[in-house]
């Protein structure tokens, strides 16, 4: 089976493999059960052939978007896309289990990176690479609002990509209570929470990282079990977010390196 992907340079001039492109690629891509992170409909297109396409994407719960045709005719390179196209994830999701097992066959506790719709390509792909270094044994993401597996996140993820465990889920504020259910202590990070040097996180722990501009929301702040705050000595008042996962993942790792009593 093949698929026509589309060579698509990005605004560093790299060429990105991403983009699948045409109702008959995206369709086959669909029902091969190819991970899609997303796909684009150009404005207005009302086609059996596209409507069907996305009745079976609906299925799947593959996040449908509209665009202008213009912007369609951009992201594929200008090619023939019929009215549609797929942003394709270059490496396969795992499932929450997997992370468990992993942690499990490494004889650790969970060490867990959740991210709440974290939209930069290049933040998310900063964290994977962290989060491999730290030791952490899986990142999970939810499945709308938030940057996927794409081209560009492997590329800032400089390999990390291939060996970092990534999961995405429907519902970030239920992963978090089916997390503490089995025994994961939720470490959010937001404004007005205690010194994250204060905080011990050795055991199963999960970090929540919110969005770059809105940090995490109401819902999933309240799911947390401690809120977890960086001292901000300058004159402003936050950091990246992939810093700021970054600071707190080595914290963790630092805790994690102690000798038990």
């Amino acid at each position: 089976m093949s698929y026509r992907v589309i060579d698509l340079k990005d605004n560093n001039s790299e060429v990105r493999s991403d983009v699948i492109s045409g109702r008959n690629p995206v369709s086959e891509a669909i029902r091969s059960g190819r991970p899609i992170d997303r796909i684009l409909v150009a404005r207005g297109e009302k086609s059996g052939a596209v409507v069907g396409i996305l009745a079976k994407a609906r299925d799947k719960k593959i996040p449908v978007k509209e665009v202008d045709r213009v912007k369609l005719d951009y992201i594929t390179g200008s090619s023939v896309h019929q009215g549609i196209a797929a942003f394709a994830a270059v490496k396969d999701y795992c499932t929450v289990d997997d992370i468990f097992d992993h942690a499990n066959d490494l004889n650790e506790p969970p060490f867990i990176v959740v991210l709440d719709e974290i939209e930069d390509p290049h933040n998310l792909g900063a964290i994977i690479r962290t989060a491999e270094c730290a030791g952490v044994h899986g990142v999970i993401i939810p499945k709308r609002r938030s940057a996927g597996l794409s081209y560009a996140v492997g590329k800032a993820s400089a390999g990390a990509i291939e060996y970092m465990r990534v999961a995405r889920v429907t519902n970030i504020a239920v992963l978090l209570e089916e997390l503490k259910e089995r025994g994961v202590w939720i470490y959010g990070a937001d404004m007005n929470g205690a010194d994250y040097t204060t905080c011990d996180l050795s055991g199963a722990c999960a970090i929540v990282i919110g969005n770059e501009g809105k940090g995490i929301s109401r819902l999933v702040r309240q799911k947390c079990d401690v809120i977890v705050s960086l001292p901000m000595k300058g004159k402003i008042n936050s950091l990246n977010a992939s810093v700021a996962a970054g600071i707190l993942m080595y914290h963790a790792a630092k805790d994690r390196q102690r000798p038990k009593k």
